[in-house]
């Protein structure tokens, strides 16, 4: 049998390094997603099997089952890897059925329809997407207000709309996100003060921009023409005595990025999915990097590698959301908003090089 290279084109979806680890950690996640080919047994298998691991240079990977039999495989008989399983179309069922739903469905009748219980089909749930059912349909229903928001929907009608039974309800769900009130980022800052200065560092000319609940916006080498872009209601003051001390604090985590800056209350807003991912980047520790496909299985969506890169570069807080720490799966740096000498010099710092 002729080996199927590296470089076919049944790949070009897939990241060969990223489907190695899903493998060696039997990710369930990643089922469906690719498939395993063994070409020392001539085999083919889902991420997950629980079979003993090849070796490395004894796998392919393959797109699905169909691109493995062309390359001369055959599919496991252990895991079955084109076989759809019962809970993959249970979890894909109720999804379905979230989705189609103007009323919040209830947990016992999700899993009365697909034959589990409701404790385990909870479990069999999150394991899948990394959300609870309700979970899910939360991060739904504010995904939907937020897009309607920021088309310029009036708030009463967003809420509605999205399926939220009333505006309390709505308000109730936004606690504890991060930014302004959802009527005042559709508004464009209608009401707020933004305070902000421009200040030389040795990364380049910074931009920095606060309201009363934190850091909105930090920039490089831009002026404050995109300020009154994005807030175009808001009142923008330059500098100012009570800004200073913010101000100071930032200079400090951006000149020595990764010793502080946790502490430096930020006010931005996305959709539930961005906000998952600007949560994530918080959470990988300097002088560390991820890869596009790690963050996106980090919040639980591993096949949205393109969103997460997408809200990875929709972040308008640079460093204090550390979207620097992205890269390639081979190591290069990728893309950054503000250019890759400053992104190479904060990696570069973080690691102490």
């Amino acid at each position: 049998m002729t080996k199927p290279a590296e470089t076919d084109a049944t790949l070009a979806a897939i990241d060969a390094d990223d489907c190695w680890r899903a493998v060696l950690a039997r990710d369930r996640a990643a089922d469906g997603r690719f498939v395993t080919g063994v070409l020392s047994t001539g085999i083919y298998c889902r991420p997950s099997c629980s079979a003993r691991h090849p070796r490395r240079e004894n796998v392919r990977f393959f797109s699905d089952g169909a691109a493995a039999r062309a390359a001369g495989l055959r599919p496991c008989k252990r895991c079955l890897p084109d076989q759809t399983s019962r809970d993959e179309r249970a979890v894909l069922a109720a999804i379905a059925a979230i989705k189609a739903s103007e009323v919040p469905l209830a947990l016992a009748g999700l899993a009365a329809d697909a034959g589990y219980s409701p404790a385990h089909f909870q479990r069999l749930f999150t394991r899948h997407t990394g959300l609870s059912p309700a979970g899910y349909a939360r991060a739904l229903r504010a995904e939907r207000a937020a897009e309607a928001l920021s088309a310029g929907a009036r708030v009463t009608d967003a809420v509605y709309d999205a399926g939220y039974s009333g505006p309390s309800r709505f308000y109730a769900e936004q606690k504890g996100r991060m930014g302004m009130a959802p009527s005042v980022w559709a508004d464009g800052g209608k009401g707020v003060t933004i305070r902000w200065a421009r200040v030389p560092t040795t990364l380049g000319l910074m931009l920095v921009a606060a309201s009363d609940k934190g850091v909105c916006r930090l920039t490089f080498n831009e002026d404050a023409g995109a300020l009154a872009t994005r807030f175009p209601k808001a009142e923008l003051v330059e500098g100012g005595a009570d800004f200073a001390a913010l101000l100071a604090e930032v200079v400090a985590a951006v000149e020595q990025p990764g010793q502080g800056g946790a502490q430096i209350p930020l006010d931005v807003r996305g959709t539930a999915f961005q906000e998952a991912v600007w949560r994530e980047l918080r959470r990988i520790p300097p002088g560390e990097t991820r890869s596009y496909s790690d963050l996106a299985a980090a919040v639980g969506r591993p096949r949205a590698v393109r969103a997460a890169g997408s809200a990875n570069g929709a972040n308008h807080v640079s460093v204090l959301i550390p979207c620097h720490r992205v890269v390639r799966t081979d190591g290069t740096l990728g893309g950054y908003a503000w250019g890759l000498d400053i992104k190479a010099e904060l990696l570069r710092r973080e690691s102490g090089d």
